[in-house]
């Protein structure tokens, strides 16, 4: 397979409120929360109980399944919560935070002279190890079991998405660090895929295997780069990881804490300043409360990006894996007749509905688009809409229909073990049935860990 990949199918979706590359704040919780839900199929076990003090790095939850996989807190402070749901469901246990932070010292360490045991050791026993994700499936990869390779993709093209070449400026050398520590792990090596149209600060990483991408939205997602490389195949597993958890890998081994600091984009339509700000996973979106001012009730909080983040609302916090938050105007208003309008210069149209596609001169560049759906859901019909924009040698509308009817053989043929619901993301968005096809893509995967894992 070429290392220069030009996918000639997607959708980049114009969306207003950028994040401009700067540092406007450093945001210092109050509260962090440490969520099970942040974990695909986590049964969570808590270490801790109200009262206690825990340091950056100390174990707060474990996985039931397996024990020794850690889930530790971002921040130094007191456990003032253990929040429980029906059933007595585990919600999420609140730290409150420490106005100076300590650190659990896991000692620095020589990543050259590690073998695979003693690094896999050391990522369970900071917490670092959920930050790889195993595919099939999208779940905290099996210690159990080695990869077949490593993914990871340097760049995002989802709407607004964070500029990793901004979010990670001075963390080569960690990056690297973190690099040579994982591919201890896999005898398929470590795959790094770059945009081809930008010059990367991670293009001199040692000890990569590097793929180069060109191409719209979802080329940047790191399913849709494993489809074009090396598709998986039923019985194979591989995991990714993102380079921002890889950067705090390489804090790990070249500091000895558990640092998961980083820049998160902060952009939308209802951001007033789009920015970035630095800050922990756990933070309440409360905390950014000087990026939307009092509009909160208007306001949708996405942890991630507009097409495939998690709506947590105002009350929620910025899960584990993301590094963008994505304030969008809730669209509760009816439009009579809208689909009647030929010119509507306020909406973006991936099918050029509207005419004034036609008219450079006033067609905008960036849209302020809500979370109106312009219409319910309706037949679900045979189409080539999702193929446009899904480059993966799969079959979207055949597989989206194995997963409504729970058949297994009919998933594994049209290809359940590659996806996760982030590639499925643009199939909903240009969906002319308004289906939700990545709640139904979701619950295949369910289905398959039920019966198959």
């Amino acid at each position: 397979m070429s290392n220069n990949i030009n996918l000639r199918k997607g959708l980049n979706v114009p969306l207003a409120g950028a994040a401009a590359q700067t540092v406007s704040k450093v945001v210092v919780p109050g509260v962090v929360a440490v969520k099970p839900s942040d974990f695909r199929n986590l049964v969570p076990k808590v270490l801790v109980k109200v009262g206690d003090k825990v340091l950056a790095g100390s174990p707060v939850l474990a996985d039931k399944m397996a024990q020794d996989i850690l889930f530790t807190s971002p921040v130094s402070g007191e456990v003032i919560e253990v929040v429980r749901g029906e059933k007595r469901k585990l919600l999420a246990v609140l730290i409150k935070a420490d106005d100076v932070q300590e650190y659990v010292d896991f000692g620095v360490r020589n990543v050259d002279e590690l073998d695979a045991e003693a690094v896999k050791a050391a990522l369970l026993q900071s917490g670092l190890w959920p930050a790889f994700i195993q595919r099939p499936y999208g779940i905290v990869a099996n210690p159990e079991v080695a990869p077949k390779a490593i993914y990871v993709s340097a760049f995002n093209t989802a709407p607004l998405a964070a500029d990793l070449e901004f979010a990670l400026a001075g963390e080569a050398a960690n990056i690297q660090t973190g690099i040579k520590a994982i591919a201890k792990l896999t005898e398929g090596g470590v795959h790094v895929s770059f945009n081809g149209k930008v010059k990367s600060q991670l293009a001199n990483l040692q000890g990569i295997t590097a793929h180069s991408f060109t191409g719209k939205h979802p080329a940047g997602n790191v399913g849709v780069q494993i489809n074009n490389i090396c598709p998986i195949r039923k019985g194979e597993t591989v995991w990714t990881i993102s380079p921002v958890m890889l950067a705090a890998i390489g804090k790990l081994f070249n500091t000895g804490k558990y640092d998961v600091r980083r820049k998160v984009a902060v952009a939308g339509p209802m951001v007033l300043s789009p920015a970035y700000i630095e800050t922990v996973p756990g933070m309440s979106m409360k905390d950014i409360k000087a990026f939307y001012g009092s509009n909160e009730a208007q306001i949708r909080f996405i942890s991630g990006d507009a097409l495939s983040g998690a709506n947590v609302g105002v009350d929620g916090t910025l899960r584990f894996q993301d590094n963008l938050i994505t304030l969008l105007r809730e669209g509760n208003e009816y439009e009579a007749f809208g689909w009647a309008k030929p010119f509507r210069f306020n909406q973006f149209s991936s099918s050029h509905t509207y005419f004034h596609w036609l008219l450079k001169c006033l067609a905008p560049s960036e849209y302020s688009l809500d979370t109106n759906l312009h219409g319910g859901e309706r037949a679900f019909v045979v189409s080539d809409v999702y193929g446009k924009v899904l480059p993966m040698s799969i079959f979207p509308v055949y597989l989206a229909k194995a997963c409504l009817a729970g058949n297994i053989d009919d998933m594994e043929k049209y290809g359940i073990y590659e996806v996760l619901e982030e590639d499925f993301a643009l199939c909903e968005y240009v969906c002319p049935s308004k289906i939700n096809i990545q709640d139904i893509i979701s619950k295949g995967i369910d289905t398959m860990l039920k019966e198959m894992a």
